[in-house]
C-alpha cells in the first residue's frame, strides 16, 4: 500500500505560482488552516482560488486575499471579507461570482468527468453573458462547464492511513466534492487512525481519490 502520510514541509512541494486551487470551507469552517498557512508562508503568488467564499480577513482563505497572493477568485459570495471587494473594485484581483448551487454542481461535474450541468439559474441576467444556452420543454437553461483544479486542500475530521475520510458536522460542506475535482488532493485531518478503524458506512471520501495526508501529529 502506498504511504500517503507526509509532513507539512513535504506538502509544500506541490505549491507553485499561478496554480488553480480548490479549498473547502464555509466562512472558514472546514478550511484546512495549516495548509493555508503553509501556502501563505511559501510565498506562492498569482493563485486562482475556487471556494464557496473568501471567509474573513483573518480566517479561512482570507489571509491569502489580504496578502495579495490571489489573482482570481471563483466563489459564491465575498461579503464577509471586505478586502476581497476592495481588491475587486480596485482592479487588483478578478472575482467571478457564481450562484452557490451552480458552483458546487460545476465542481461535482469536474470530479465525475461530466461535460457540464444545465441550470435555469442566471437566465436573463449577466450570468448568461457568453454562455451556451439550451431550451428543453420550453425552459431555457445555461450550460455551466465543469470546474477542476491543480490542487485541492481538504479538511477532514478523521483519516485512516489509506486516505478514507470522515467529516464533522457542517465542516463537511464542499470538502468531499473538491477532493474529487483536482489533480492532486492534500488532506489535513484532525485525527489519523489505522486502517479498519473507520467503519465502511462512515466513509464520506474514499481513499482512492486522496493523494496525500498531512501528519496531524506535527506541531
Amino acid at each position: 500500500m502506498k504511504n500517503k502520510l507526509i509532513s507539512l514541509p513535504e506538502a509544500c512541494r506541490f505549491f507553485r505560482d499561478g496554480m488553480t486551487i480548490m479549498v473547502g470551507g464555509f466562512m472558514g469552517v472546514g478550511t484546512p488552516p495549516r495548509l493555508v498557512n503553509a501556502l501563505l508562508d511559501a510565498g506562492i503568488r498569482d493563485l486562482t482560488l475556487i471556494a464557496n467564499d473568501t471567509a474573513f480577513v483573518d480566517t479561512g482563505i482570507g489571509p491569502l486575499i489580504v496578502n495579495g497572493r490571489v489573482k482570481k477568485v471563483i466563489a459564491s459570495h465575498i461579503g464577509t471579507n471586505p478586502e476581497t471587494g476592495r481588491r475587486m473594485i480596485a482592479g487588483e484581483m478578478e472575482v467571478q461570482l457564481v450562484p452557490q448551487g451552480t458552483l458546487i454542481e460545476q465542481i461535482r461535474c469536474g470530479g465525475a468527468g461530466l461535460g457540464g450541468v444545465l441550470t435555469p439559474t442566471g437566465v436573463g441576467t449577466v450570468v448568461e453573458d457568453g454562455k451556451q444556452t439550451l431550451t428543453l420543454d420550453g425552459i431555457k437553461y445555461l450550460l455551466e462547464r465543469p470546474l477542476r483544479a491543480d490542487l485541492a486542500l481538504v479538511r477532514a475530521h478523521r483519516a485512516d492511513r489509506s486516505g478514507n475520510l470522515t467529516y464533522q458536522l457542517s465542516a463537511r460542506n464542499f470538502n468531499p466534492l473538491i477532493a474529487m475535482a483536482a489533480d492532486i488532493t492534500l488532506v489535513e485531518p484532525d485525527e489519523l487512525v489505522e486502517i479498519g478503524a473507520i467503519e465502511p458506512d462512515w466513509v464520506m471520501t474514499p481513499g482512492a481519490v486522496v493523494d496525500h495526508i498531512v501528519n496531524p501529529e506535527e506541531c
